[in-house]
């Protein structure tokens, strides 16, 4: 087999090993790692998956994309230590054809923990190869930060600065992050996630924290990416009628799901379609649509609050799959070659609140199906874009985080509070610590001067 390399989406630095892209983060040039090839599973291994447990397949999935960097053993011990909670993929009930898959059963009831749970294993095992340590440095619009926070907590060589927007995270997606301490330092900004991201970036970039072993969990890191390609083959497993194809609708933010997702297909899922559903920030269907991109800002509040992102990060992926570039600050210096592939592969809608509330409520009424705001805009832009079934198609819708993340909006829409899973009991009674800082470089540089 090849050795697979990652190559920059800016195409000035060197092709490095999965290792170096995991430990780095962001390429020294600043841009994303990207596979320079993809491996293709064969009709075989499709056939086969059905038959494997979730460990098994990620293990199977994620060697052909880690080429040498870990062994098929050092996978499979990992993956079946990470991987100890269900994934459904659950029929619809009134909906022939139609599923959702649920990827909120982990440590922090949110899809986050597929990527996190194996970078809490990957890293530590490579930094205590090289007997070094990082400072991993994480914005969050919500789940990402929790995720990563308890899947690096207290793992030796690590230490974790996760920054989220003070008034657009839940209590209980804060708490998941503010109540464990040890190596995991939690900080409120004085504005949005656009503004932590932008924050975090700026951080890899600046000459006076060199000295800093800084690298990111958030999806500017391909480690992030690789897990989640997994789960898409998972469902198709579950749902594929005879090697037919299948339509995923994804809810989408900064787009790392929905990479993951293309990435997939580029190993030869059969996926006909992905649906990048979004909430009011539309930046993306109207790039669609038009050719042209502008981004949102300051991002609009809605209350699928992970996804309130007005330029998503791995869109320069997206672009550079389809024979484009996006530079850092978003601009479009090449547009897609195969801007019409694109357009065939992916569609996209933006659901209001309005529409996110109302879907939640008839999923409930008409399907028994109970669904949170972000896994409410993936079902409703399924239904706008897909309305009627085609024959030989599956359609998954994904559900990306517990309704008990979110219990405001399901009391005010359907009358109740849904139940705490095991993992997040207690966490109301826990006690928080955390630094709050403006929305300015500046303070986070002196915070991490100051701290490390």
């Amino acid at each position: 087999m090849a050795q697979l390399l990652y190559r920059s989406t800016n195409r000035r630095s060197p092709s490095v090993t999965f290792r170096e892209a995991l430990l780095r983060g962001q390429a020294p040039d600043r841009g994303l790692y990207v596979p320079e090839f993809y491996p293709i599973f064969n009709r075989d291994f499709m056939a086969s998956m059905r038959d494997m447990s979730y460990p098994e397949l990620a293990a199977n999935v994620m060697k052909q994309l880690v080429g040498d960097c870990l062994t098929l053993e050092e996978l499979r011990g990992m993956c079946d230590d990470a991987y100890t909670f269900d994934v459904p993929v659950e029929a619809v009930n009134g909906r022939d054809g139609r599923y959702v898959m649920r990827l909120d059963r982990g440590p922090t009831a949110s899809f986050k923990d597929f990527a996190a749970q194996m970078m809490g294993r990957m890293v530590p095992h490579y930094l205590q190869q090289e007997g070094k340590e990082l400072v991993i440095l994480t914005a969050t619009s919500g789940d990402t930060g929790s995720a990563v926070a308890q899947a690096f907590y207290n793992k030796p060589r690590v230490k974790m600065v996760v920054l989220f927007p003070e008034q657009e995270i839940t209590d209980r997606q804060r708490k998941l992050m503010t109540t464990l301490g040890s190596n995991i330092t939690a900080v409120s900004v004085n504005g949005k996630f656009d503004d932590c991201q932008a924050m975090v970036k700026t951080a890899f970039s600046d000459d006076d924290l060199k000295y800093l072993p800084l690298s990111s969990a958030n999806s500017i890191n391909v480690g992030r990416l690789i897990p989640q390609a997994v789960y898409y083959f998972h469902a198709y497993g579950r749902v594929s009628r005879d090697g037919g194809m299948a339509v995923f609708s994804v809810p989408s933010g900064n787009f790392g799901d929905l990479t993951a997702g293309l990435i997939a297909r580029g190993m030869g899922l059969p996926a006909k379609l992905y649906i990048a559903a979004v909430n009011e920030n539309d930046e993306f269907p109207r790039f669609l649509e038009t050719g042209n991109y502008e981004k949102i800002a300051p991002s609009r509040n809605c209350i699928s609050n992970a996804m309130n992102v007005g330029h998503p990060s791995n869109l320069a992926r997206i672009v550079d799959m389809f024979g484009g570039h996006m530079d850092n600050d978003g601009a479009m210096t090449e547009k897609p070659r195969h801007i019409d592939s694109m357009r065939r592969q992916i569609k996209s809608a933006s659901i209001s609140d309005e529409l996110t509330r109302d879907t939640i409520r008839r999923a409930w009424e008409e399907h028994n199906l109970l669904l949170e705001p972000h896994g409410a805009v993936g079902w409703a832009a399924l239904e706008e874009i897909a309305p009627a079934n085609r024959d030989g198609l599956a359609y998954v819708s994904i559900e990306t985080a517990h309704p008990a993340k979110f219990p405001e909006v399901i009391m005010e829409e359907l009358g109740f509070e849904p139940d705490i899973p095991a993992s997040m009991r207690g966490l109301d009674d826990r006690p928080e610590s955390y630094d709050t800082i403006p929305a300015e470089y500046g303070a986070l540089k002196e915070l991490l001067r100051k701290r490390f």
